[in-house]
C-alpha cells in the first residue's frame, strides 16, 4: 500500500485525483496540502463529509507530521508554488508525481539530481493525459523527417503561466530529437520580434488565452507545399489526467531520478513488457 499526500487536493485537478486515490485498493491517501483548508479535514474542505484525511498549509508539515510516513506526493498546485513542494519533499526523502506547470528546463536538472542523490524518482509531465501523451509521442516520432516546426499553446483566458508546461514540455522533447530549423533567424525579423513567440528549447511557441479553451496543444510540422498538424484538446473536466496521475505513481517505486512525460513513462513500459 503506498501512502500518498496531495499538494492541491482542493483544486480543479486535485479533487478528482484525491477522490480516486481514496477509490483506489493499493493506495492510501494519508494527507493533503491546501493553504486556504489547513486545519481542516479534507472533506470538510470539499464541503462533504468527513474522510479521515488532515489537510495542512505546507508540504514540510503535511510530511513531518507524527506518524505521517508518506511515499510520495502527487503535486497538483501552481507554478509559484511546485518547485518549493517537489524540493520539499525531496528532501524529506519522498518520490513526486509533478502535475503543475511552470518548471523551467534548468529546474528539472536540479530536479533530477537532487532525486538520483537520494535514489527517488519525480515522474513529471506537463499534461497527463493519455491522449496528450500519444500526441506528444507521435510529434517526437515524425520531428527527424519534419525538421521545420512551431507550436501552438492554447488555453483559458486566466491561465497564469505562458507557455503552458504541455508546450514546454513537447518544444523540449522536439530538441532532444532533432535541431530546430528556422528559414529566418527570429532576431531578423523586421517588424515586432514578439509577434513571432516564445523561442522554447529553439522552437518557437504562441501562446493564445481566450475563454471556453482549457489546454490545447497543436504542433505545425512544414515541408516544401505540405504541412501536418497534431493537435490536443482537452477537455472541461479533470477527467482526462486521473487515470495517467495513477499510472505515474504507481510507476515511482521502480523510478530513480527525473522521467519527464507521461509518454516516456508508457512507452518505456511497453517496451519493458515487449
Amino acid at each position: 500500500m503506498l501512502r500518498v499526500c496531495i499538494a492541491g487536493a482542493t483544486g480543479w485537478a486535485g479533487r478528482p485525483i484525491a477522490e480516486a486515490v481514496l477509490a483506489a485498493e493499493d493506495l492510501e491517501l494519508v494527507s493533503a496540502v491546501a493553504r486556504r483548508a489547513a486545519g481542516q479535514d479534507l472533506g470538510e474542505a470539499w464541503g462533504t463529509a468527513r474522510r479521515g484525511v488532515p489537510v495542512y498549509a505546507t508540504v514540510g508539515a503535511a510530511v513531518d507530521a507524527p506518524g505521517a510516513r508518506i511515499d510520495l506526493l502527487i503535486d497538483y498546485t501552481s507554478h509559484d508554488a511546485v518547485l518549493a513542494n517537489v524540493i520539499a519533499a525531496l528532501e524529506r526523502n519522498v518520490a513526486v508525481v509533478v502535475g503543475s506547470s511552470g518548471l523551467s528546463a534548468d529546474q528539472y536538472v536540479d530536479i533530477d539530481a537532487r532525486a538520483r542523490s537520494r535514489g527517488l524518482g519525480v515522474i513529471a509531465a506537463g499534461n497527463f493525459s493519455v491522449t496528450a501523451a500519444m500526441a506528444q509521442a507521435a510529434a517526437a516520432l515524425v520531428a527527424p523527417f519534419l525538421p521545420h516546426c512551431e507550436i501552438i499553446d492554447y488555453a483559458s483566458a486566466t491561465k497564469p503561466d505562458a507557455p503552458s508546461g504541455t508546450s514546454r514540455e513537447l518544444a523540449e522533447r522536439l530538441a532532444a530529437v532533432r535541431p530546430p530549423i528556422t528559414a529566418l533567424a527570429v532576431d531578423d525579423v523586421a517588424g515586432q520580434r514578439e509577434a513571432r513567440g516564445a523561442t522554447v528549447a529553439g522552437t518557437q511557441v504562441h501562446s493564445v488565452r481566450l475563454p471556453s479553451f482549457v489546454v490545447s496543444t497543436e504542433v505545425v510540422f512544414a515541408l516544401a507545399d505540405e504541412r501536418l498538424s497534431i493537435r490536443h484538446d482537452a477537455g472541461s473536466t479533470a477527467t482526462p489526467y486521473v487515470a495517467g496521475t495513477l499510472l505515474a505513481a504507481r510507476a515511482l517505486s521502480r523510478t530513480v531520478g527525473l522521467v519527464r512525460g507521461l509518454d516516456t513513462l508508457l512507452l518505456s513500459t511497453t517496451s519493458s513488457t515487449g
